[in-house]
């Protein structure tokens, strides 16, 4: 088994085994693959044939919403159903609002999944709780959870402490807040009450729609479960990704940067789609961190908190480092278009051969090729010279006050560190990889920190797809941790394969949104439906970005139901929430602006909100 460390002492972390009906999960198992219908859950046909969907594409576990005492029970025809077909695929309850729910469920399926948030017993709190409020308030959680726990034991049912950056308790936001610090004792104290009562057959969730936070979210539980003696597997996913490319773009730049930690153990990608559309994509994402990779984990976590997103503190050179935001780098092409609406063009094209000189614009930044730039290009202001790793060691950067250095990590040698240490104030890196790993990547971003070395550096990578999907998930699974670490300043992407290049520009624009380092586009939070969302959800997404894909400055969160919906779209623009059969809630911020809107009139109620606030732009 590979080693999978996630702190700065470099221990590993390595769950223990928990059974789930015939799954077996966390361990050396492989990383198990999971969705959730969106069909009602009393709608017993429409539910098993969208698990038979799930379970077809490649789902080894299906998640199917219980808001009702009347869902749960109906699981029961759900699950015979299933069996009756020949599916023994494990089931896990998903119970919101009503603990009792999971005490019905849990007596049915293999696992249920409980919020720690739906077990407050106080409501409103004003001021700070004492010492003893809220140890008085954990007795009363205590006492019970321990009654599910006990169904739980006889029936050899799991459980999933699935804790949710939009629905923290009253009590954890008055101590904590709304921090990954509160989602992390959020789950500990339920993680405590489990282990005081002998029951260790649980499964881990830390999810938020900001990738950041969910990943430090679950950096800090995974510190403290070792520091606490516990070991328990891991369910990842970044919830309300959204849909399209965006939305496998933001579960894949969070979900990899934590299984490239070795964090990880079961996944969910949560798109506004079908359910079985996140299958593949889950699927890919567990192949790039295969079980049996030995994980090379570098010395950037002993220079730099893994838990904080401090900037790596590059230098700043002619608008390039970390006083500003990453840069982007692409492939200068004769067919170029700004075909994306709206699209944001790179801030540097990459020349592939002096022939290409005869069509620059004044207007554009290019870098192109040493030897082409001494002979042709030395009197344009605005086309840089790119050195090869030998080429910056013969001439060292005489020439002008910026200028680009590409090496991978098989050029590494100390001669090339002592040219860059000497010329870093002048010095852009541009770190090559054709690997199927992010792993030397960041080692050497390891050596340049060790060396002192402060030059910007920007993250290249090269493939050859011809289909977008595949290079959007590969792409963000290789490069959004470096930018989620803060620790690289620009992004440059390069493909072989068919795929358009404004369609590759949109990838790393979007990448560097999902790491949330620069905003070039509309962003949209948006849930992937349940049984609780009562309007067409992924039609009403698709009207929504129709009207307001030109609002770049702009996040609109567009949300099934009120369970997560308002917690998650916290640092939302404007918000569109499911409110009941057909209605709608609209917020400003944290604010509701209108209450019961009729579906088929709220996205005009949107948009006549966003004018009304001075926020709309006309197309």
């Amino acid at each position: 088994m590979g080693v999978r460390i996630v702190d700065s002492n470099f221990t590993p972390y390595i769950t223990r085994e928990v059974k789930i009906g015939e799954v077996v999960l966390g361990g050396n198992q492989p990383i198990r693959i999971q969705s959730m219908t969106n069909t009602p859950t009393l709608d017993t046909e429409a539910t098993v044939s969208q698990c038979i969907r799930i379970i077809e594409a490649g789902g080894e576990l299906v998640r199917i919403t219980t808001p009702t005492s009347q869902d749960a029970e109906n699981l029961k025809n759900i699950k015979a159903e299933l069996r009756r077909r020949g599916y023994r695929t494990p089931l896990v309850a998903d119970v919101h609002f009503n603990p009792d729910i999971a005490e019905i469920a849990a007596q049915i399926v293999e696992k249920v999944r409980i919020n720690p948030g739906n077990y407050a017993t106080r409501r409103n709190i004003i001021g700070d709780l004492s010492e003893k409020e809220y140890k008085e308030e954990l007795e009363k959680i205590h006492n019970k959870l321990r009654k599910l726990l006990d169904i739980c034991r006889r029936n050899g049912t799991a459980i999933r402490i699935g804790v949710n950056h939009g629905s923290l308790s009253p009590r954890i936001v008055n101590r904590y807040g709304d921090t990954p610090a509160g989602m992390v004792e959020s789950a500990m104290e339920f993680v405590r009450m489990c282990a005081a009562e002998n029951f260790h057959n649980l499964v881990i969730s830390l999810k938020a729609s900001n990738t950041r936070i969910m990943v430090q979210a679950y950096r800090l539980l995974v510190s403290t479960m070792k520091q606490e003696g516990f070991d328990y597997p891991l369910h990842l996913g970044v919830t309300e990704a959204g849909d399209g490319i965006d939305g496998r773009i933001r579960s894949a730049v969070g979900i990899a940067t934590l299984l490239a930690d070795g964090i990880g153990d079961t996944i969910r990608v949560s798109l506004t789609e079908d359910p079985e559309a996140e299958i593949p994509v889950a699927q890919k994402l567990a192949k790039f961190f295969p079980r049996n990779l030995s994980f090379s984990f570098p010395e950037i976590y002993q220079l730099k908190d893994p838990f904080n997103f401090e900037a790596r503190n590059s230098l700043t050179i002619n608008q390039i480092g970390s006083a500003f935001q990453p840069i982007v780098i692409a492939d200068f092409d004769f067919s170029l278009t700004n075909t994306l609406k709206n699209a944001v063009e790179p801030d540097f094209y990459y020349l592939l051969n002096k022939n290409q000189l005869e069509h620059l614009s004044g207007d554009k930044l290019y870098i192109i090729n040493l030897h082409d730039w001494f002979l042709y290009a030395k009197n344009f202001e605005n086309v840089y010279p790119l050195y090869t790793a030998a080429e910056y060691d013969y001439y060292g950067p005489k020439h002008m006050l910026l200028n680009f250095v590409i090496f991978s990590a098989e050029d590494i040698r100390p001669a090339l560190f002592e040219t860059l240490q000497q010329h870093q104030q002048k010095t852009v890196i541009i770190l090559e990889s054709f690997s199927s790993s992010p792993a030397e990547q960041r080692e050497v971003m390891a050596q340049l920190r060790k060396n002192s070395i402060k030059s910007p550096v920007i993250i290249n990578r090269n493939y050859s797809f011809d289909n977008i999907e595949d290079i959007a998930i590969r792409a963000s699974a290789d490069t959004g941790l470096f930018f989620v670490d803060n620790v690289a300043d620009g992004l440059w992407i390069r493909n072989a394969g068919a795929v358009k290049p404004n369609d590759i520009h949109n990838v790393s624009f979007t990448i560097l949104q999902a790491a949330r380092v620069r905003t070039t586009k509309t962003e949209y939070i948006s849930c992937p439906s349940c049984g609780r969302t009562l309007f067409d959800l992924q039609s009403t997404t698709a009207r929504i970005k129709e009207k307001t894909s030109h609002l770049r400055h702009l996040k609109i969160a567009i949300m099934g139901c009120i369970v997560n919906g308002p917690g998650e779209m916290a640092d939302a623009d404007y918000g569109y929430v499911g409110a009941g059969p057909d209605k709608v809630t609209l917020y400003k911020g944290k604010e509701i602006i209108k209450r019961n809107i009729s579906s088929e009139k709220a996205v005009d109620e949107l948009i006549q909100i966003i004018k009304d606030n001075g926020d709309w732009i006309d197309p």
